[in-house]
């Protein structure tokens, strides 16, 4: 079993849910990343998704756009960003790592090497938003199965069928359903509406379902919580780092800001 396998099938017999924070590598700069991810982890998360920085991020909203421009003016690089999970594999070798980003920079670097720094990173999946489940198998999924990285798929309100079976059928680790029409960081959130369509993705599929996009407090991740196997939070944390520059006491109340939000996120989900 993969880390992210074996950590939904532990979370199952425990009869909790995994909370999953994502920060973007590098934001506000490449000194903060690792220890930030060590504290999420003090502070409840069972997996983390780290952004890879890019110029185009297509899927997502102007808080996470604007920490990838943070990352990328401080000179952090995909590599570096893989190499931040390798740091932080030096004292932690159980709590899931996964990678969420944009396929533009692993062309770039080249399929092979891109996998072979992941796995000598310790990367337990890969989920790349603008690659289609249907044209994955020449140029990852056998090779992501032999170094044990899970592949990461989304599935939308608006996936149509055939994409949708795609996903089900090539997707490991879990399946990651956005929760809105939109991207990361609106609150158009319907909670209802989610948990049907949860339902119906695991009538269909025996892999944990994790909803992301539009979740923002306690309440909403409670909501989402009574359903789905696992709450994806990213721009209600990563937004703390908007305006602090190189100010050291702003990004350390930024920090706290951000572990006080997985306290409240994660007391929630438990109740």
């Amino acid at each position: 079993m993969t880390r992210i396998e074996q950590t939904f099938a532990t979370l199952k017999q425990q009869n909790k849910k995994a909370l999953i924070p994502y920060i973007m590598a590098g934001d506000p700069n490449p000194v903060v990343t690792v220890d930030l991810m060590h504290k999420l982890v003090a502070h409840g998360a069972d997996v983390i998704e780290i952004g890879l920085p890019f110029s185009d991020p297509m899927a997502d909203g102007s808080v996470i756009s604007l920490a990838g421009e943070r990352a990328l003016a401080n000179g952090t690089s995909t590599t570096q960003a893989v190499q931040m999970v390798g740091e932080f594999r030096k004292s932690n070798t159980t709590t899931p790592v996964l990678l969420m980003g944009y396929l533009n920079p692993v062309e770039i670097i080249g399929y092979d090497k891109f996998l072979e720094l992941c796995e000598q990173n310790g990367v337990d999946g890969l989920l790349l938003v603008d690659l289609p489940p249907n044209e994955t198998d020449e140029v990852l999924s056998a090779k992501l199965a032999d170094k044990n990285i899970n592949q990461i798929f989304l599935l939308a309100p608006t996936t149509q069928s055939e994409r949708r079976k795609a996903v089900l059928n090539r997707g490991s680790g879990f399946i990651y359903y956005v929760s809105v029409k939109g991207v990361t960081g609106s609150k158009a959130l319907d909670t209802d509406e989610v948990g049907r369509q949860v339902q119906a993705i695991k009538a269909d599929s025996d892999l944990p379902v994790c909803v992301g996009f539009g979740i923002r407090d306690g309440a909403s991740a409670k909501a989402v919580a009574k359903f789905a196997d696992g709450v994806i939070v990213g721009s209600e944390l990563v937004k703390n780092f908007a305006d602090v520059g190189d100010d050291e006491a702003k990004i350390t109340q930024a920090k706290a800001n951000i572990l006080a939000k997985m306290d409240e996120l994660r007391a929630a989900i438990d109740e």
